[in-house]
């Protein structure tokens, strides 16, 4: 395999704008690339763009995707600090879909959910995950 120069992860939504606006305004992303049906997303130190999909969108390929939703996959995120994380989202009025916990292996977490039904971890490791 020749040496990988980007990354992405694709999303089929049924609102690519709701997707767009929800992880601009509190995950920090910014718009890179846009056309009818599609959105491309950055955010500097994540180390792949988030793209988002209109399902049924023409181009989209292979055909049996065309109108898959991007149900079952949890997009997760590693955060410094992920009790002030959580408090920032419901200051900002995010409704947190899972409550924090911590797992007896030292994951600590929070979900949320996007209007497109796209499931958002955040995550600290309370110890050191092990290799």
């Amino acid at each position: 395999m020749q040496a990988t120069t980007a990354a992405a992860i694709s999303l089929n939504v049924r609102d690519v704008e709701a997707s767009r606006d929800f992880f601009a305004r509190h995950m920090g992303f910014a718009p890179a690339m846009a056309a009818d049906g599609f959105v491309s997303m950055t955010r500097e130190g994540v180390g792949y763009n988030l793209i988002f999909l209109r399902q049924g969108l023409a181009s989209l390929q292979p055909e049996t995707l065309k109108h898959a939703h991007a149900g079952g996959l949890i997009l997760a995120f590693v955060v410094p600090d992920v009790d002030a994380e959580e408090a920032r989202l419901c200051a900002e009025g995010v409704p947190i879909t899972t409550p924090l916990q911590t797992e007896p292996w030292g994951e600590r977490f929070f979900q949320v959910t996007d209007p497109n039904g796209i499931l958002v971890q955040f995550v600290q490791w309370m110890t050191p995950p092990e290799a």
